[in-house]
């Protein structure tokens, strides 16, 4: 298998336990989520991972601006505005109507069609500039199983975390976390030498080189 193939794979495999859990969201869509959001807030951002692919999809670029998922995360992080963040969460979630399941289901079935017909070094135009395919697709994998152990956690589902999409997701928190200059403190943890600080997060680079 190649390694263009094993990124596809990871990333359906987030997408479709993404829609597995969906139907039992339905009863719990006004329920608390993840910190502010509610279950239909959270959803809506999670699937902003599969619609965000297909608008970028359809917007070539020209030239790759940005070369690894890690350096995507470091400079969208950096430029990142949490408020608006939320709020689009929000709006995703309305957009999402009546039956979210549905509709997450559908966008799914359509994007991993488009994805299945893309080639790996296509150029696709991200909100920081031009990316190749294959090094923009483990971000939507990462954020498919973060967020869908966001929802499994908060519905109390197993977390049954596909593992290709695991794979590739620890392997960006490990770079994030070498980026960060915190690998040490994550591999003591990992190891069952010390406990994490609170609100210790691989994510917060801001300050880190891009």
């Amino acid at each position: 298998m190649s390694d263009w193939e094993k990124t596809r794979e990871a990333f359906e495999g987030a997408a479709e336990w993404f829609v597995s859990i969906m139907p039992l969201a339905i009863d719990h869509l006004d329920e608390s989520g993840l910190g502010e959001w509610s279950i239909r807030d959270l959803i809506g951002h999670t699937s902003r991972a599969l619609s965000t692919l297909e608008s970028y999809l359809a917007k070539p670029a020209t030239w790759v601006d940005v070369s690894s998922p890690v350096k995507y995360f470091t400079r969208i992080l950096a430029s990142g505005d949490p408020v608006a963040i939320a709020q689009r969460g929000r709006e995703a979630g309305e957009a999402l109507g009546n039956d979210p399941a549905l509709s997450v289901r559908a966008l799914t079935e359509r994007v991993l069609r488009q994805l299945r017909a893309a080639d790996e070094n296509a150029l696709v135009t991200t909100p920081i500039g031009g990316m190749r395919l294959a090094d923009y697709l483990p971000t939507r994998t990462f954020e498919l199983t973060i967020h869908t152990c966001d929802l499994a956690r908060a519905l109390g589902q197993p977390l049954e975390v596909p593992k290709e999409a695991a794979a590739q997701s620890l392997a960006i928190i490990g770079e994030l976390a070498i980026q960060a200059g915190t690998a040490a403190l994550l591999l003591l943890s990992a190891t069952g030498r010390q406990t994490l600080p609170t609100g210790f997060s691989v994510l917060n680079i801001m300050n880190s080189s891009a």
